[in-house]
C-alpha cells in the first residue's frame, strides 16, 4: 500500500477541496473546481461545508509514501529517541544530523499548512457577511480560528520567522511573495486567534471530530507554556499556561485501558480532546504500517515499514513496573504472525503498540486509526508544569501528575523541591506523551534534552543522545525549504541551513 504525499502552491488563492457528510465530517473529499466567491459564500450550509473542507489540511501530517516518511515521523526523528529500520534516505539523514533544505517533509508541512490558512484566511473574510444562524455562524468562525492558529502554531515553532498572512491572496496581493515575519508576531495572532475561539459559543467537549472548547483551551496552555521557554521567554504566561489548562480538566477523563487510545470504539471520547479523523471508505492512513517493524508478517499489511521503532534506551528508561512499558500497553515486541497465529513474530526491537490498529491488522489491511494531537495528559502535565513554575510543587500540580503515575501503576510523587518536581515532569512528559510529536518541541523551548542513559537532562547542543548523536543548534529549526527559497527571493534561510 503506497501513500502518496500531495504537493500545492505556496499561497492558494481558492479552495480546491470541499467537504461534505455529516457523521464524515471533513473526511469526503470533493473536487470543486468551478469554486469562485461570487458564487459560494451565500449561505449556511456552503459556510459549514468550506470550513468542513479546512479541517482537510490537517492529514498534511499522516501523508505518508512507500519509503516510510511522513510528517509526524521527521518531527519525532528530530528528538533523537527513535530509529528508522526502513529504507528512507531522509529519515536517515534527519537521525544522524545531515539532512538539509530539499529534505521534501520540510516542503511539504510548509506548503499544506499555508493552504490549510489561506483557507481559514477566505472563511474568515466571507464567512461574516452571510445571512444564516448567527450561533451555527460563531461556531463556525471559531473552528476556523482554531484552525489557523494550529497550523501556525506548528509553522512558527518549525522554521521560526515565517510569512504572516492573515487575508486572502490574490496574485496581486504584496503577499503573494511574502517576507517572514518576527515569531512574535505570528504568536501573537497565534493568540488571537486562540481568544476569539473561545469566546465562540463551542462546546466543552466534541465526539464527532470537531472543534471544542477543551481543544481550544489545551492548545492555548501550550501555546503559553511555549512562549514562557525558548526562544520568546515570556515566564509571565507560565501562570497563564496553568490557569488556561485548569479549564481543560472538568471536561475530560482518562481512560482505564491505554488500548483505548488506538482503537475504532473510542474515537473523539474519554481523554481525547482532538483527533485527525479517518474512516475506511473515505479516508486512510498507514500509522500502523509505519510503525511497525521492517518486513515482518504482522497484520494483512501489504508493507512493514520500520520507519519509527523506539530506541531500546528510550524504552529502558521507564521506571520498574510502569506498566506503559509492559506488553501490548504503549509497547510491543512480539505478535503471532499473519496467517498463521500459531506461531510468533518476535521484534528485536520494542514497537509501538500504543499506534497499533488491530482492527485493520485482523482485517484487511486497511487502517483508519484517527491521529491524536491533543489529549488530556497533556493538558494535565502542562497545568503541573506551569503551577510548579509559578508557585512551586502544589497539592493540585502534584494531583494531576499523580493520576497519570496512577494510571501507570506507579507510586505518588511527593516532597520534591521545585527544580526536582520540574524534571519530574518533564520525564512525566517524554513517557506519556511518548512519540506523539511532543518531544521534539519540548526540545526547543527548555533547550535541554532527556538523557535516557542516565536518567537526567543536560543541555540540547552539548549532550549526546542514546545513539551517540549530538544535536546541533541549527536542529532547533527545520530549514526554510529550498524550493520556497528559489521562488521567491524574499525569504531567507535559517542558520546553519
Amino acid at each position: 500500500m503506497k501513500h502518496h504525499i500531495n504537493k500545492y502552491p505556496v499561497f492558494l488563492l481558492l479552495l480546491s477541496v470541499i467537504c461534505f457528510g455529516s457523521c464524515k465530517k471533513y473526511l469526503d473529499e470533493k473536487d470543486n473546481s468551478n469554486f469562485v466567491k461570487t458564487n459560494y459564500f451565500t449561505s449556511g450550509s456552503q459556510a459549514q461545508t468550506f470550513v468542513n473542507g479546512i479541517y482537510t489540511s490537517l492529514y498534511l501530517f499522516q501523508n505518508g509514501d512507500a519509503y516510510g516518511e511522513s510528517p509526524f515521523i521527521t518531527i519525532e526523528l528530530f528528538a533523537g529517541h527513535t530509529t528508522s529500520l526502513g529504507q528512507s534516505v531522509n529519515n536517515s539523514n534527519v537521525i544522524n544530523q545531515r539532512t538539509d533544505a530539499v529534505n521534501p517533509g520540510f516542503e511539504d508541512v510548509w506548503q499544506n499548512s499555508y493552504v490549510g490558512i489561506s483557507n481559514a484566511n477566505l472563511a474568515l473574510q466571507q464567512i461574516p457577511a452571510i445571512s444564516m444562524d448567527e450561533t451555527l455562524k460563531k461556531k463556525l468562525l471559531g473552528e476556523t480560528h482554531f484552525l489557523r492558529a494550529f497550523f501556525y502554531y506548528h509553522l512558527v515553532r518549525l522554521y521560526g520567522d515565517v510569512p504572516l498572512i492573515t487575508e486572502p491572496v490574490t496574485v496581486n496581493s504584496a503577499t503573494l511573495y511574502p517576507e517572514r515575519s518576527a515569531a512574535a508576531s505570528v504568536y501573537d495572532l497565534i493568540i488571537s486567534d486562540l481568544q476569539a475561539a473561545q469566546t465562540s459559543g463551542l462546546p466543552a467537549a466534541d465526539q464527532t471530530g470537531r472543534v471544542s472548547l477543551g481543544a481550544v483551551n489545551t492548545l492555548l496552555a501550550s501555546v503559553y507554556l511555549t512562549t514562557a521557554g525558548y526562544p520568546m521567554q515570556k515566564t509571565e504566561n507560565y501562570a497563564k499556561a496553568a490557569a488556561t489548562a485548569a479549564l481543560v480538566l472538568p471536561s475530560y477523563t482518562l481512560f482505564d485501558k491505554y488500548d483505548y487510545l488506538h482503537d475504532n470504539a473510542h474515537k473523539n471520547q474519554g481523554e481525547l480532546i482532538f483527533q485527525n479523523q479517518y474512516l475506511v471508505g473515505v479516508r486512510t492512513n498507514a500509522i500502523s504500517q509505519l510503525t511497525l517493524p521492517f518486513n515482518l508478517p504482522v497484520g494483512a499489511y501489504g508493507d512493514h515499514y520500520g520507519a519509527m521503532v523506539p530506541t531500546n534506551a528510550f524504552f529502558n528508561s521507564y521506571e520498574a513496573n510502569d506498566l506503559r512499558a509492559q506488553e501490548r500497553q504503549f509497547y510491543f515486541s512480539s505478535y503471532p504472525q499473519y496467517g498463521d497465529p500459531s506461531k510468533t513474530v518476535v521484534f528485536g526491537v520494542h514497537a509501538l503498540y500504543k499506534y497499533f490498529h488491530v482492527e485493520s491488522a485482523l482485517g484487511n489491511g486497511i487502517c483508519d486509526e484517527n491521529w491524536t494531537f491533543l489529549r488530556l495528559p497533556e493538558a494535565m502535565l502542562i497545568y503541573a508544569e506551569a503551577t510548579n513554575e509559578v508557585n512551586g510543587p502544589t497539592d493540585a500540580a502534584y494531583t494531576q501528575i499523580n493520576l497519570i503515575r496512577a494510571r501507570a501503576k506507579l507510586p505518588p510523587l511527593a516532597g520534591l523541591s521545585k527544580d526536582q518536581f520540574r524534571t519530574a515532569i518533564w520525564k512525566e512528559r517524554y513517557h506519556e506523551l511518548a512519540y506523539e510529536n511532543k518531544a521534539y518541541f519540548d526540545i526547543q523551548r527548555t533547550h535541554q534534552i532527556y538523557n535516557v542513559l542516565n536518567n537526567t537532562f543536560g543541555d540540547a547542543t552539548t549532550t549526546a543522545n542514546e545513539q551517540g548523536v549530538t544535536m546541533k543548534a541549527q536542529y532547533y529549526l527545520w530549514p526554510v525549504p529550498q524550493r520556497e527559497i528559489n521562488t521567491n527571493n524574499k525569504l531567507k534561510q535559517n542558520p546553519g541551513w
